[in-house]
């Protein structure tokens, strides 16, 4: 038996999404763990002024009604809680670390000629080469930019959001490394912030949290929640704070034949390295090199991904008809492949509203026919989409490939996605890999082995949690979820 076998250990996992959120209670006892969703809320940007942003305090109240039905649903204390979610936004903060103002939402068009703008002071070259970062145009430091160009108050801290929420629960304010990767302001390989993209951008370094390690204990839960009997003397822990991240770390893997799909709004594709791969390949390719456990490398490519689908149905049922993923997976699976396919990573893509309008003007854009935007055509929407996410996945693993030299077996597909079997289905086609089907909730579960692993003591000074505890926790705990 197990020394672990005998304990018994809750902990409450939040996992923020761009859509929705949930906060998850996952507990081990007697060899045998359990992981429930308790609690379920809504989430999206809201427009003010012509701007996107996040409502920060709705989010926050969403998390404390979790922890308040987590605290009722535990058998015992609850030993620890870890946030995870979408990198790149943040909160800006006053000396006292009052918040400013509401985050900016990355899919906000403010920064798309911002980064232009400072590539003019920095080349896109020497961002990559400083940091290894895929270019982006919503990553953490042209948002900076932005803010400093549009005469915004600069603040005197600012903490991307998973980590803000952490600090108002009661930890110490910090950037966890694998989300401070993706600021695009870290140098590559390093757990340290970069002097020069700092000063290229007008950014004072001051302002910036102290990078942590993923796995790092950064306080214990304060306010009225922490008066509850299940919440007494309960440790913050700061996972992979980026929801990938947590994903990948919820992936119980072995060997290195295997590449990663994490299947969501967005869609993650690459494989874990031992070191940063920053070459001159990797930088046309646009593969980011962000941070993973244990000093590893996620080293992966953004995809437009279900989000293109989400805006369809809701416009659909906006104009009056209402249709399920399910329903337009059963109509559209029996229709012949499109003659032409969408190209899904073009920016026309990335904002919200008509997109069924927005996938015509790009299909437009490329020469190819329009298709029908009734309602009903819809499942042809659907296969379009379906087909052209399946063959740029594809394309992305072959760039993989011949970026690093690794040959890949196995494709697992992490996200809501992985449900998806029809879209599996023609991943596997386009891929000729096996698709792995893993959990939906894998953020989750990273989420909760990640902790699970702290709390054993499965840490080193350096690059915290080690991947190979977390990795066990995984493959213990993936059952649990799966029921």
């Amino acid at each position: 038996m197990n020394a672990n076998d005998s304990l018994k250990r809750n902990v409450v996992a939040v996992d923020l999404g761009a859509e929705s959120c949930r906060v998850s209670l996952a507990s081990w006892e007697n060899g045998h763990g359990s992981i429930q969703t308790v609690h379920r809320f809504a989430n999206g940007p809201m427009e003010h002024d012509g701007r996107l942003f996040w409502d920060i305090e709705k989010i926050l109240h969403g998390i404390e009604d979790g922890l308040g039905a987590c605290a009722k649903a535990a058998s015992g204390k609850i030993d620890a809680i870890g946030i995870d979610g979408w990198a790149v936004d943040y909160v800006r903060l006053s000396a006292d670390m009052q918040l400013l103002d509401n985050p900016f939402c990355y899919r906000d068009p403010r920064t798309w000629k911002r980064q232009l703008q400072l590539w003019e002071k920095l080349p896109a070259e020497r961002i990559y080469a400083l940091t290894g970062i895929q270019m982006l145009t919503f990553n953490t430091i042209y948002q900076l930019y932005a803010d400093r160009c549009d005469s915004l108050p600069p603040g005197n801290f600012w903490l991307n959001i998973p980590e803000y929420l952490l600090y108002r629960l009661g930890g110490r304010p910090v950037s966890e490394y694998s989300n401070g990767t993706h600021t695009q302001m870290m140098e590559a390989g390093h757990r340290r912030w970069c002097r020069e993209i700092f000063s290229a951008a007008g950014v004072d370094i001051a302002t910036a949290p102290e990078i942590v390690p993923p796995g790092t204990i950064i306080g214990t839960l304060r306010g009225p929640l922490a008066q509850l009997p299940a919440f007494r003397a309960t440790t913050l822990i700061a996972p992979s704070c980026h929801d990938t991240g947590s994903a990948v770390a919820g992936i119980p893997y072995e060997g290195e034949d295997w590449a990663f799909l994490s299947s969501g709004t967005w869609s993650l594709v690459g494989a874990v390295l031992p070191r940063v791969c920053a070459t001159e390949a990797a930088r046309k390719a646009n593969f980011s090199n962000e941070g993973g456990l244990g000093g590893q490398v996620r080293f992966l490519r953004n995809v437009n991904g279900m989000w293109l689908l989400q805006e369809c149905l809701r416009h659909w049922e906006e104009t009056g008809t209402k249709w399920t993923i399910e329903s337009l997976i059963a109509e559209c699976s029996s229709l012949p492949a499109p003659k032409h396919l969408l190209c899904v990573d073009d920016p026309g893509l990335l904002l919200p509203g008509n997109m069924p309008g927005r996938i015509n003007d790009v299909m437009a854009s490329q020469g190819h026919a329009r298709l029908p935007e009734d309602e009903d055509k819809a499942p042809r929407f659907a296969k379009l989409i379906f087909h052209s996410l399946a063959v740029r996945y594809a394309e992305v693993l072959r760039e993989l490939t011949a970026v690093t030299g690794k040959e890949f077996k196995r494709l697992y597909v992490v996200g809501g996605g992985s449900r998806n079997t029809y879209l599996n289905w023609l991943v596997g086609e386009s891929t000729e890999l096996e698709v792995v089907r893993g959990p939906a909730e894998s953020s989750t579960l990273g989420n909760v082995a990640i902790q699970f692993a702290v709390l054993d003591g499965a840490t080193e000074p350096e690059w915290g949690v080690t991947p190979a505890a977390v990795s066990e926790w995984s493959r213990r705990l993936a059952p649990a979820l799966e029921n």
